[in-house]
C-alpha cells in the first residue's frame, strides 16, 4: 500500500489529486454537532495541499436515496473543513456535472475543493458493477491520482471507494494508515490481558466480531441494549428492555463457549430501568431505578448500566495491557443514562494499557461527554469498519489501495 509520503515525493503540485475522505457528520440542521471525523482528514488534506496538489475532496454523508436531497448537503462541512485548514475551501454544488467541473478546472495548486455529496449519485452505492463503474469514470475524469482516507467507509464496495483507486494512481492517506496500524495491534501479537467492551443497541450487529473474540479476548464486557438479549439467555426477566429473540440460541452459544475457551464473559449485574424512554431533546429528568439484572420488572425497559456494574466494569479494565471498546453501555445522550458509558471512558482512560476507542457512537460519546480524546491510545473514525477488520473480512476499501 503507497503511502501520501511516497506519493508526494514522486510529485503531486499541479496534480488534481481526489480524497475520498469520511466527512459523515452529525448535523442539526445545518449545524454540525461533532467535527470529528473532519478534524481527522485535514492533516491529509493540508498535506496534499502544502505541497501543491490542487485537492478534490469527496465524501458521503447520511443515506440519500441516491438523488439530490438538501438535508443531507456537504454545504456546512466545506465551511467547517475551511475553518480547520485556515484556508478558503470552494464547493461544488455536484459530484460529476458542471459544477464539479468548473470548480476544478478553477482550483489553483495548493487549493481545496469539496464536491457535493457523493451518494446525490445513485452509481455511488449501486450494486450494478457496470452502474458503479460509469460513476467511478466521471469521477476519474476530474483527477489525476487518488488518495483513500475516508476509512469509516471502506467496508463499503461503493464507487468511490471501490472502483475509483482502479482508474487512477493510488496511495493511502494518513488517517488509514494510522487505522490499520492500530488494528493490527489488535491483532497480531496482542499483549494481554486484551479487554473488550461491547455495547450499542443490537447484538445482531455484534455477533460476527464476538465469534472472533472467543479465540482471542481474555475478557468480554457486554452493555447497551445488546446485553439484555445476554440477560434473556440466561433466563432472566428483561421487561420491555431492547431484545432480539431470535438471537438467543446464538448468543447461549456464545456463552457457552466462552465458558470453554476460558474467555471471561461479563454481563451487567445492575441496570437503571424506567417505564419509558428518555426525551433526548429537552433532557428532562428521567428519575430511573436502578434493580438488579435478575429482577428488571415486566414494564420496565433497561436504559444503562447500573453503580455496581460500572465498578466490576472498571475494575476488569484496569489490568487491561489491550482495550477495545465499542458502543455505549446506555443512552448516553441523556444525563441520567451517560454514567455507564462515562464509567467504561474513565476506566479506558485509567488503563495502563493500550486503548482503542472503536469509532461511531463511541467515539461520539467520548466528546460529547467532555473527555480529553488525545487521553486515549487511538479514537477510530470507523465504527463499523473497525468491527469487520476485527472480525478477519476483507475490506474493499483497502484492498483497492493494494498495489
Amino acid at each position: 500500500m503507497k503511502t501520501i509520503d511516497e506519493l508526494i515525493q514522486d510529485g503531486v503540485e499541479g496534480k488534481r489529486v481526489f480524497v475520498r475522505a469520511d466527512l459523515n457528520v452529525p448535523l442539526d440542521g445545518t449545524t454540525i454537532t461533532d467535527d470529528g471525523r473532519i478534524r481527522a482528514v485535514a492533516p491529509t488534506i493540508a498535506k496534499l495541499a502544502d505541497a501543491g496538489a490542487k485537492v478534490i475532496v469527496a465524501s458521503h454523508l447520511g443515506r440519500p436515496k441516491g438523488a439530490p436531497d438538501p438535508q443531507f448537503s456537504l454545504a456546512p462541512v466545506a465551511e467547517r473543513l475551511g475553518e480547520i485548514l485556515g484556508k478558503n475551501v470552494s464547493f461544488a454544488t455536484d459530484t460529476i456535472g458542471d459544477s464539479a467541473k468548473a470548480t476544478v478546472a478553477d482550483l489553483a495548486n495548493g487549493e481545496v475543493t469539496l464536491l457535493e455529496n457523493l451518494r446525490f449519485n445513485a452509481g455511488e452505492t449501486s450494486k450494478d458493477d457496470a452502474e458503479r463503474g460509469a460513476f467511478a469514470d466521471a469521477l476519474a475524469a476530474l483527477a489525476d491520482v487518488y488518495v483513500g482516507d475516508g476509512f469509516g467507509a471502506v467496508h463499503r464496495k461503493h464507487a468511490s471507494v471501490f472502483d475509483l483507486p482502479a482508474r487512477l494512481p493510488h496511495a493511502a492517506g494518513d488517517l488509514i494508515a494510522t487505522e490499520v496500524g492500530v488494528l493490527k495491534k489488535l491483532t497480531e501479537d496482542v499483549k494481554r490481558p486484551y479487554v473488550v467492551a461491547l455495547g450499542g443497541a443490537k447484538v445482531s450487529d455484534k455477533l460476527a466480531v464476538i465469534d472472533q473474540l472467543l479465540g482471542k479476548a481474555d475478557r468480554l464486557l457486554i452493555g447497551g441494549g445488546m446485553a439484555y438479549t445476554f440477560l434473556k439467555a440466561k433466563g432472566h426477566e428483561v421487561g420491555i428492555s431492547l431484545l432480539q429473540e431470535d438471537q438467543i440460541p446464538v448468543v447461549k452459544e456464545y456463552m457457552e463457549r466462552a465458558e470453554k475457551n476460558g474467555v471471561e464473559l461479563v454481563l451487567p449485574v445492575d441496570v437503571l430501568v424506567s417505564p419509558e424512554f428518555p426525551d433526548l431533546k429537552t433532557k428532562a429528568p428521567a428519575h430511573p431505578t436502578v434493580v438488579a439484572a435478575d429482577a428488571i420488572p415486566a414494564d420496565q425497559e433497561g436504559l444503562d448500566i447500573g453503580p455496581e456494574t460500572r465498578e466490576l466494569y472498571a475494575s476488569k479494565l484496569a489490568d487491561a495491557e489491550t482495550v477495545f471498546w465499542n458502543g455505549p453501555m446506555g443512552v448516553f445522550e441523556h444525563p441520567d443514562y451517560a454514567n455507564g458509558t462515562k464509567a467504561v471512558a474513565q476506566a479506558l482512560l485509567d488503563s495502563p494499557g493500550f486503548t482503542v476507542v472503536g469509532g461511531g457512537d463511541s467515539a461520539a460519546a467520548v466528546r460529547l461527554l467532555g473527555f480529553d480524546e488525545n487521553a486515549f491510545g487511538h479514537i477510530s473514525t470507523g465504527g463499523g469498519a473497525s468491527l469487520e477488520y476485527l472480525e478477519g473480512k476483507t475490506l474493499p476499501g483497502l484492498a483497492a489501495l493494494e498495489d
